[in-house]
């Protein structure tokens, strides 16, 4: 199905509109993984970097808007949502790691860069959206005219980056109403940096410094102007995807500040969006909390909880975690038909309780909740937690085998669910070196069934208690040891990252 819909010459599915998608690369990195078919890597890398180069892409502040309404990423609808940001992190993040091409990493960056800068609340949460127009004009604040170009950086530079970003007299777009041009450009890029910065005949980091001094020229600029309505709102389950991108970026990145950025959100959740029983509300404005929360506010802050432990290694998160799914099984699963549903069994009554399934611009809870409970079973030796997993599986399969293409993120349990998992248990001293570098080599590679536990020299009464079979996987004489198990049967345990990496066919 995807390799039927999709577009050889820009990348991505379908005709125009074109959204984004990122659960669709997650799931292909993962067929990759398994059958190495160049085309099937090929179909995400052709994406990701057509989009990055599109008017889809803010070529002067970062982050993506929400789709393309041409079928060349060119025009976008300009307004910047935080789901969408945190799911392309997250694509683009396992592309860096399946690949080792810095351009992914790059990209990355720009649009944490991006969320820290604009969407980030003072206490740490991340706002909901940027509104596409400003003064009453669709994209006014990210558009340019030429001469304004030119006006700003100076004839040479600004001709410079009009050629590099296809800045025209005429305007490089036309108006969706009228079909004509209107003097307005979309900043955007016909190659990659590489490949102008060859026809250019400059080295690449020269030229990338060069276009991204203008950039910044640019930027100052536009921050003059009237911005786009912020929508302030922090939606409970938005932050927890993004709680999960930068927890993945910053372990696979080994970026601290992205780990801190996600341990400040998920504390913030945690202390302000969660009443005294351990319920999750599901918004928060200026000051005040409210409203019952949804399976996915359950789910996505789960998720976040999930990789923020395989991130920080600390314990409180995993027991988090495991208190909030506890929750979410008791009042949302349909213990006769299997699945979860969208509302808790005590709040409002609704003549049906419905199931949603379908992932669509964001992943449903049920499919989030799929990968959660499978590695929260791993991570806790607690089996019990794959019974509902496997409930949803069996729960929503006729619908998923009718069109799998519009369940990309079950897709992703299911990928989970076939195997091979590992769990991998790191027993040393976090402080070490050695301890270190065998959680780094993990972190940085794309192995997408595995959880990652840290099993501390000391101080590891509370990570015992949460996972109680860590109890004998000790260090071996002294040094940093990993335990690489599958279904809790481990291999001969090893101190060196070469075996380590031997035991997952890493090497």
């Amino acid at each position: 199905q995807f390799m039927a819909s999709f577009d050889s010459k820009y990348g991505g599915f379908g005709n125009k509109p074109k959204f984004p998608s990122p659960h669709n690369f997650s799931l292909l990195l993962r067929s990759y993984q398994r059958d190495k078919k160049d085309a099937t890597l090929k179909m995400v890398e052709k994406s990701l970097k057509e989009m990055r180069k599109g008017g889809i892409y803010d070529q002067v502040g970062f982050g993506f808007h929400r789709y393309s309404t041409d079928e060349h990423w060119l025009l976008p609808h300009f307004e910047k949502m935080l789901y969408d940001q945190a799911m392309l992190i997250i694509a683009y993040t396992e592309a860096y790691q399946v690949t080792e091409d810095p351009f992914y990493k790059e990209v990355v960056e720009e649009i944490i860069e991006y969320i820290k800068r604009d969407m980030t609340s003072p206490e740490g949460g991340f706002y909901s959206a940027e509104d596409a127009d400003s003064d009453g004009v669709e994209g006014k604040f990210y558009v340019w005219t030429r001469e304004e170009i030119i006006e700003i950086l100076g004839k040479e530079d600004g001709e410079f980056y009009a050629k590099v970003y296809n800045i025209e007299a005429k305007g490089n777009f036309t108006d969706e109403a009228t079909g004509h041009k209107t003097k307005d450009n979309i900043p955007h890029l016909k190659a990659q940096f590489f490949e102008l910065a060859s026809a250019y005949k400059m080295k690449r980091p020269d030229f990338k410094d060069k276009v991204y001094t203008l950039r910044k020229k640019l930027f100052l600029v536009r921050e003059r102007r009237i911005h786009p309505l912020k929508d302030d709102k922090i939606l409970t389950d938005w932050n927890g995807l993004m709680i999960t991108a930068l927890a993945k970026a910053g372990a696979a990145l080994q970026n601290e500040d992205y780990i801190e950025m996600a341990e400040k959100a998920a504390d913030f959740v945690l202390k302000t969006l969660r009443n005294k029983k351990g319920r999750l509300l599901k918004r928060y404005r200026k000051g005040k909390a409210g409203l019952t929360a949804h399976l996915e506010d359950y789910a996505f802050v789960t998720w976040g909880l999930i990789e923020l432990y395989q991130a920080s290694f600390k314990s409180k998160y995993l027991k988090d975690a495991v208190s909030l799914t506890d929750i979410m099984i008791k009042h949302f699963y349909d213990n006769k038909k299997g699945g979860f549903f969208m509302t808790a069994d005590d709040s409002e009554k609704l003549f049906i309780r419905s199931k949603e399934i379908y992932d669509g611009a964001i992943p449903s809870g049920n499919s989030v909740a799929c990968l959660t409970l499978q590695q929260l079973s791993q991570l806790t030796g607690n089996p019990v937690y794959l019974k509902f997993s496997e409930g949803i599986l069996k729960a929503f399969s006729k619908e998923v085998e009718r069109y799998p293409r519009g369940f990309s993120q079950l897709m992703i349990g299911l990928d989970y669910a076939t195997g091979p998992s590992y769990e991998i248990v790191i027993s040393g001293d976090p402080e070490k070196d050695d301890t270190k570098a065998m959680i780094k080599a993990i972190q940085k590679k794309f192995i997408p069934g595995k959880v990652i536990i840290l099993r501390p020299a000391e101080d590891n009464k509370e990570i015992i208690a949460l996972a109680p079979y860590l109890k004998d996987q000790k260090m071996k004489d002294k040094k940093a040891t990993a335990y690489v198990c599958q279904n809790f049967a481990c291999k001969q345990p090893v101190t060196s990252v070469k075996e380590l990496l031997k035991n997952l066919g890493r090497e």
